[in-house]
């Protein structure tokens, strides 16, 4: 076998271990209570952080097949800026917003490391871009199948934001999950037991997924409070990222431009393509 075959090889092996460890995201095999003692999540950010950069930019693809099939001709430039957007958008929302979700999550009195508060994030991430990934093709149909400029951006706010709203309650349970973890104290075998390879260990039947609420868990108030006020912050930053960035459909009425000019905000452009649309 040459060099050639055994990097092909090699290459498959990692993007198949990278989606296996997505796949656990998406589980909630990896935010377990048991898996959680550790004080941290297990994942790589690495090696995700690639996969999520992959998937972002498939989504972004999709949505610049809009100016592919334009009215006013197909347009490449914007598929390739879509493209390259979207993952760009997801991290620098995360890191704007990493040291503030540091300072809340010490003001409830957690233990998390930065490093664990990053893991989190990029779980987190995971989740979003997974979720917005596999909209990706109905996104591309609507893209090819309508010359609505306003639906397009109307269809993208609402899987955005849908996505978004699912990457945040998994944070909020994750977190959860880690101040059960750090309040349930080691198991030691018992003085001269020794252990039993032949012993059974049973599992329950039905294990929470990645958004269950744990039974007989429940945050505090002031923990709730905190870390709502903190998903309300995220959601702002990513919005207006989002608006910086602009644009990643492309308005068939104005000239290709990597970035527009500041100009308005996020909410007043939302509320046009609604009176647009609809008016």
């Amino acid at each position: 076998m040459d060099r050639g075959d055994m990097r092909v090889k090699a290459s498959g092996r990692g993007l198949a271990a990278w989606l296996r460890q997505l796949d656990r995201i998406l589980r909630g095999d990896a935010t377990r209570v048991s898996e959680l003692r550790r004080g941290t999540i297990d994942v790589r950010t690495g090696s995700l952080s690639l996969l999520l950069v992959f998937l972002g930019m498939i989504y972004g693809a999709c949505i610049g097949c809009f100016a592919l099939f334009g009215m006013g001709g197909p347009n490449g430039m914007q598929l390739v800026s879509s493209t390259l957007k979207v993952p760009a958008l997801f991290f620098l929302t995360l890191l704007v917003t990493l040291p503030s979700l540091y300072v809340f999550n010490a003001l409830v009195g957690s233990r998390l490391t930065p490093s664990t508060v990053l893991r989190l994030l990029v779980a987190a991430l995971a989740v979003m871009i997974a979720v917005l990934s596999s909209l990706g093709p109905i996104v591309a149909f609507f893209s090819v199948s309508t010359t609505s400029y306003s639906f397009m951006v109307l269809l993208n706010v609402v899987v955005f934001g849908g996505s978004g709203i699912l990457g945040l309650l998994f944070l909020l349970q994750t977190l959860h999950r880690l101040s059960v973890a750090e309040s349930i104290p080691p198991e030691d075998p018992a003085p001269g037991a020794a252990p039993d390879d032949d012993q059974v260990v049973l599992t329950p039947v039905t294990e929470p997924g990645a958004l269950d609420r744990l039974e007989g868990q429940v945050l505090g108030r002031h923990v709730k409070t905190v870390f709502r006020i903190w998903i309300i912050v995220f959601g702002l930053v990513g919005a207006q990222m989002g608006w910086v960035l602009r644009p990643f459909i492309g308005d068939p009425a104005r000239p290709f431009a990597w970035f527009r000019p500041r100009e308005s905000n996020f909410f007043q452009a939302v509320f046009h393509a609604f009176l647009n649309l609809f008016g």
